[in-house]
């Protein structure tokens, strides 16, 4: 079993790592619109932000998971048209921007948006996963939340299992339409974990 530690954010030479991780997690739904791979890569290396992650550190100090979360401030897998068109170009910026609007979800008070878990493979069934959701719950608790939103699309039921043993529970379902045959899944739920009442700190914004 994989010894590891739950931190704050990651190091600068981590960045490619953790884009890795992120692509390899999400490829499924972003080649179409953001590969190949190496340029999906050089993307999310250019973007991914530390100040929103929590990443699992093994013994030797490498990134096992990290799961990253959204607030007004930015999120991990940040970017704007400008770090796009660095890698694509403005035309390809353009259009790649409109559609990834589409996966765009609204912050909303008193909630953290959770933006992508993900587990390197050698990690996987060694309590990662879990470890990170937990640290989310607690970022939220510490920050005076009332509960952790995310989605989870149709074509992932592992991950909505997890979610549901960790007392996510599911609302709306949003359907892809025809966008479906870019993004690679017809729908995504909703899920959110209410954060107890008695956990929450409410001096964190103080």
């Amino acid at each position: 079993m994989s010894e590891f530690t739950i931190h704050r954010g990651f190091e600068p030479e981590q960045s490619e790592h953790v884009a890795r991780l992120y692509w390899t997690a999400f490829a499924s739904k972003l080649t179409k619109l953001m590969g190949p791979d190496d340029k999906g890569i050089s993307f999310f290396t250019s973007v991914v932000d530390p100040e929103f992650a929590l990443t699992a550190i093994g013994a030797g100090g490498e990134v096992l998971g990290v799961a990253g979360f959204k607030t007004s401030e930015g999120g991990l897998a940040g970017g704007d048209l400008r770090d796009l068109a660095k890698v694509y170009g403005w035309v390809g910026a353009i259009w790649r921007g409109l559609l990834l609007s589409v996966l765009e979800r609204d912050l909303a008070d008193n909630s953290l948006l959770m933006d992508g878990i993900c587990v390197s493979e050698t990690a996987r069934g060694q309590g990662v996963g879990t470890a990170l959701l937990a640290a989310i719950k607690e970022e939220a608790c510490a920050r005076g939340l009332q509960d952790v939103r995310l989605d989870v699309i149709d074509t992932n039921p592992r991950a909505r299992a997890l979610y549901e043993r960790q007392g996510f529970t599911a609302g709306e379902t949003q359907y892809l339409g025809p966008l479906r045959y870019i993004f690679g899944f017809r729908s995504s739920v909703a899920m959110r974990y209410a954060v107890p009442a008695k956990e929450i700190r409410r001096d964190a914004a103080n």
